[in-house]
């Protein structure tokens, strides 16, 4: 009886572990591409670039950073981190918001795919509801966010 209750042991340790070996081989291109996204962001984008793009102006920041977002779209993980160096280069919160927003629910370019699998008229209300609900809800963020301040 105790034979048999170490092997079960055994595969209840070595089970997990599998599984978390293979989660992580999952994972490992994901982080490969936010390592990517991340060198790239600060080979090609200097801070004053940045600075010259959003100057600290409500609607501009809000709707420029949307725009931006809209046009290069992608997951929310790499999202996170270019905010993440967006307020480290003191980039504007609503700018950052915008953008982050916009990031992730508008697909400029996704939209030929998008369009050919659901349809033009859907990809085209989807997209721009989409931009001007990311400017929304990045106004609406900043501004709550500056009340419980």
């Amino acid at each position: 009886m105790t034979n048999r209750k170490q092997n079960d042991d055994k595969k209840n340790i070595v089970s997990p572990f599998f599984k978390a070996f293979k989660s992580f081989g999952t994972s490992l291109p994901i982080i490969l591409g936010v390592i990517l996204v991340l060198g790239l962001f600060r080979a090609f984008v200097s801070v004053q670039m940045l600075s010259s793009v959003f100057t600290g102006e409500l609607l501009r920041d809000t709707v420029i950073g949307a725009l931006i977002g809209s046009i290069f779209a992608g997951n929310a993980v790499n999202s996170y981190i270019i905010g993440g160096e967006l307020v480290r280069e003191n980039i504007s919160l609503i700018a950052i918001t915008s953008f982050l927003v916009a990031w992730v629910t508008v697909g400029i370019i996704q939209f030929p795919a998008e369009a050919t699998l659901l349809g033009r008229r859907f990809a085209c209300v989807r997209n721009i509801l989409g931009y001007i609900l990311a400017i929304l809800v990045s106004i609406a963020t900043v501004k709550t966010l500056g009340i419980i301040q």
